[in-house]
């Protein structure tokens, strides 16, 4: 009976954490950029209880000994990485991804801050005490562009229109159109084990600091032109890629499993009851 109710005590722990996530993925479900999370459960201890020799009878096809196990736990979050349907905005500030990339930011105003990663790309041109304007998300982090082999950040002209290609390769044009400026392009990475990457705040992702940055992600650049390269769409957002029917049904299947795994914490503690009653 001990062994039941530590089971089904600890299963529900693990039923009550994917409940978490489900509700963390339907709460964004209108979230841009916004990465669907999954749940990685694991036996927490599984041993073999032997039988009496007398359970061996003729015939028998089972070895002798039974399975016991200790309930799971949740052993890792990862992320779902497929593609998000697209949202045209016309603005020249929100940007989308198609493939597997994510843009690059900074934690804070200089360019050796610390890294983090988004899909998001509803960015705003934020103005500087120097009179240009530099691209952030919408949360105020600065938007790295890549300038050969130097990082930087994306500094807009007053006045001039922010124009990104498809290959990512932003340029600063004047409202006459007669002048522009190469700004660089967008810093892309590509994400190798997206189960390493840690979610930070603003839709953002981190890679932890006990783990090699180089090992979860590498920088990319945009090829448009390949059918399975990446491609920067200005003037769209990527949605998040959460579907609806599939949460619930997920949701529908952890209740049952949380509901079960209660009844049988309820069922073993009865027992325990009945038993201490016929003891006294």
């Amino acid at each position: 009976m001990n062994n039941s109710m530590i089971s089904a005590a600890a299963s529900m722990g693990a039923m009550q954490q994917k409940l978490d996530i489900l509700a963390d993925n339907i709460s964004n479900i209108n979230t841009d950029g916004y990465k669907r999370k999954n749940a990685v459960f694991e036996d927490i201890l599984t041993n073999i209880q032997p039988h009496e020799d007398s359970f061996l009878l003729e015939g028998r096809r089972s070895p002798l000994g039974f399975t016991q196990g200790w309930g799971a736990r949740v052993v890792a979050q990862t992320l779902d990485m497929t593609q998000g349907p697209l949202k045209a905005t016309g603005l020249e500030t929100d940007v989308a991804i198609e493939g597997n990339a994510l843009f690059e930011v900074r934690s804070g105003m200089t360019i050796d801050s610390e890294r983090a990663f988004t899909r998001q790309g509803a960015f705003q041109l934020m103005p500087t005490e120097n009179g240009n304007r530099i691209l952030v998300t919408n949360s105020g982090y600065p938007v790295v562009a890549s300038n050969g082999t130097t990082d930087t950040f994306v500094n807009v002209p007053e006045g001039y229109k922010l124009v990104i290609a498809d290959d990512g390769t932003i340029t600063a044009t004047s409202p006459d159109n007669l002048d522009s400026q190469q700004l660089g392009s967008l810093k892309l990475v590509e994400v190798l084990k997206p189960e390493l990457l840690q979610a930070v705040a603003d839709n953002m992702y981190g890679v932890p600091i006990d783990v090699n940055a180089g090992d979860v992600v590498q920088t990319v650049t945009a090829t448009p032109n390949r059918t399975d390269g990446v491609a920067i769409r200005q003037g769209s957002l990527e949605q998040s890629n959460v579907s609806l029917a599939d949460e619930m049904a997920d949701l529908v299947t952890v209740q049952r499993a949380y509901q079960l795994n209660a009844r049988a914490l309820t069922s073993a503690d009865q027992m325990m009851q009945m038993a201490t009653d016929l003891r006294g």
